[in-house]
């Protein structure tokens, strides 16, 4: 982290931090409004879809209305309400329902460990090896800071199953990374939680999924519990793919850089931003497209802001561009296709040594 010099990572600081500072000074009852009014959107999506998923019986066109709309309504929940909202985006409304410290989302992963292992450690120690444990969460090899082992040729597959399952893959992180279940424990290590608190807080919210999606409203839907119980089983996998997809486009593309822990011993607020900035990737899009990411389409500037309400990137990134351009730095985005077609590609790369 030596392409600028100690003076420049200093005026980096202090531009960016006028651009959150701005953008802060605006937030108020327009930002209450829109996530206010993106809350009634989700809601609407996910009720319309689970009486569609019932009234399947009619025509198979309103099964897949309602799964695409139940889907969209977890989208929604999951990315720009959820994720959001857990960031303490919205902590100065004092709302208890839209707060960082009492949200719960409709996803396997229990919220505390979400904060602990992406809120906390990605973004504090954002790819450095060692340090970030989202980097390639333990399964995927995706730079050369990794030794090579056999398993990692059919990594492609273990992608894939991962996306499919993403919810669950999110939710055992923290147990797989602490190696609760299996491998050796780390020796000396400040562990932040009991284990057993970890598989109880696993055990049970992934049960409550289970059978909210696969029992309770299957069952209520009486003789249509087959319709429902596939609807919530397409509608989950439809967000498992989506949230999988967008979050790698955000993090892996082939251009993001990694750092190892010396190279950021002592690091200033300019050295953090730098790093923030080589690590991200954005997305181009329409307004719907951001929507549905969360903004995590504009993931450089969630990582340089991650408490500034999402619903502001689309302001802030067009100063976000000009500093990094004044500083000859790369400001990573591109179309969808490209950007995945990019994440594809690393995870090959690096399948072999």
């Amino acid at each position: 982290m030596s392409k600028l010099t100690p003076s420049q990572f200093d005026s980096l600081a202090e531009q960016l931090n006028l651009v959150r500072e701005t953008a802060m000074a605006k937030v108020g009852q327009k930002d209450a409004s829109y996530i206010r009014r993106v809350i009634t959107a989700q809601r609407i999506f996910e009720w319309s879809g689970r009486i569609l998923l019932v009234l399947g019986f009619i025509n198979p066109i309103l099964w897949l209305v309602g799964v695409l709309s139940l889907a969209i309504g977890k989208i929604l929940d999951n990315m720009e309400i959820g994720h959001n909202v857990m960031h303490g985006q919205y902590d100065w409304m004092n709302d208890k329902h839209i707060n960082s410290k009492s949200y719960e989302w409709d996803i396997a992963c229990d919220g505390d460990s979400w904060n602990r292992v992406h809120n906390y450690e990605h973004h504090t120690f954002t790819n450095i090896i060692g340090k970030d444990r989202d980097f390639g969460y333990g399964l995927l090899r995706l730079s050369n800071d990794f030794r090579w082992r056999v398993k990692n040729l059919w990594q492609f597959a273990t992608y894939v199953v991962l996306s499919v399952l993403f919810q669950w893959g999110v939710s055992y992180h923290e147990l797989a990374a602490e190696r609760v279940f299996f491998g050796k424990k780390k020796q000396n290590r400040d562990y932040a939680v009991s284990h057993n608190q970890l598989k109880k807080r696993f055990f049970s919210k992934g049960a409550k999924q289970l059978v909210k999606d696969y029992l309770l409203f299957p069952l209520l839907a009486g003789p249509f519990f087959l319709w429902v119980f596939f609807g919530n089983l397409a509608a989950n996998l439809i967000r498992n793919l989506w949230t999988s997809t967008i979050i790698f486009c955000g993090h892996f593309t082939g251009s993001v850089e990694t750092f190892n822990e010396q190279d950021c011993v002592n690091e200033s607020k300019g050295q953090w931003y730098y790093r923030q900035a080589l690590g991200s990737s954005n997305i181009k899009g329409k307004r719907w497209f951001h929507i549905l990411t969360g903004h995590l389409s504009f993931q450089i500037e969630h990582h340089l802001f991650p408490d500034l309400p999402a619903y502001r990137y689309p302001e802030v990134a067009p100063h976000v561009k000009r500093i990094f351009n004044e500083f000859g730095m790369q400001y990573n985005t591109g179309g969808f296709w490209r950007q995945y077609a990019s994440v594809l590609k690393r995870i090959v790369r690096y399948s072999f040594p």
